[in-house]
């Protein structure tokens, strides 16, 4: 494998990078020293040099939308880099846009024309936000600051019992929430953490429960698609059909 002969002196340090997503849509225009390549070569994330910030600063390093390169291409002037990358969140935008490029000029009247999309509400992308963000920690996570990377560093065990421990609360949550409704017009007793709200006690251990759920999935490498595909393939067929499937195989 031959070695990587960027021009740097040509570019003065700056490597013009065009960033391309999985469905080859252009989503960003960014730039990368020597030290950004050599991390992004290394750690498989996207890393780039701010010119406003005059730092190295890895993608998605606030939001969670972090960029995991797949492929990378060097221009025959070996002086401009694309990288396809898969867009954890779903926009590369600052502005919550897919792509950077979203204002479209109008070739006959060359007006500017936004088709911006804002896609951060949707529920697929926010699940495989999550789901990349706790692959981040698990692969470069502290686990003296970061909880998922303490899972991790404990073992497998360790995050199994939690999910173990969360099932039971979310079914001790469930039935508080039963009580509190069945009793709730005699006003004689309290149930769950939340009493004026026990609903929320549901809905915080039930998040608790699919949290560590996604850090398991994580951890043998299975998308949380591929559940809900299952769940969807499913849902074109009764319960009990479906159960009976599994007991003739």
């Amino acid at each position: 494998m031959s070695e990587i002969k960027v021009d740097w002196a040509k570019i003065d340090g700056l490597l013009p990078v065009i960033v391309q997503g999985l469905d080859k849509e252009v989503l960003m225009l960014a730039y990368m020293n020597e030290e950004a390549l050599r991390l992004s070569l290394e750690t498989k994330f996207a890393h780039y040099f701010s010119r406003s910030k005059n730092r190295i600063w890895k993608k998605g390093e606030e939001s969670g939308n972090v960029q995991i390169i797949k492929d990378m291409y060097l221009d025959c002037d070996n002086d401009t880099l694309l990288i396809i990358v898969d867009q954890v969140g779903g926009c590369a935008c600052h502005t919550g846009s897919k792509s950077c490029f979203y204002k479209k000029i109008e070739l006959e009247t060359s007006d500017i024309k936004e088709q911006k999309a804002d896609i951060k509400t949707r529920s697929y992308n926010f699940s495989d936000e999550l789901y990349h963000t706790i692959l981040d920690r698990k692969l470069n996570g502290d686990p003296k600051i970061s909880y998922v990377a303490k899972l991790f560093n404990k073992g497998e065990n360790y995050f199994l019992k939690k999910i173990c421990e969360e099932a039971s609360e979310l079914a001790f949550a469930c039935k508080d929430l039963s009580k509190a409704q069945k009793y709730f017009k005699f006003n004689l007793e309290k149930f769950g953490e939340h009493s004026d709200d026990p609903k929320y006690d549901v809905i915080y251990e039930c998040a608790d429960l699919i949290f560590h759920i996604y850090v398991a999935l994580a951890n043998y490498n299975i998308h949380p698609e591929q559940i809900y595909a299952e769940l969807q393939k499913r849902s074109t067929i009764s319960g009990i059909e479906e159960k009976n499937s599994r007991s003739n195989k």
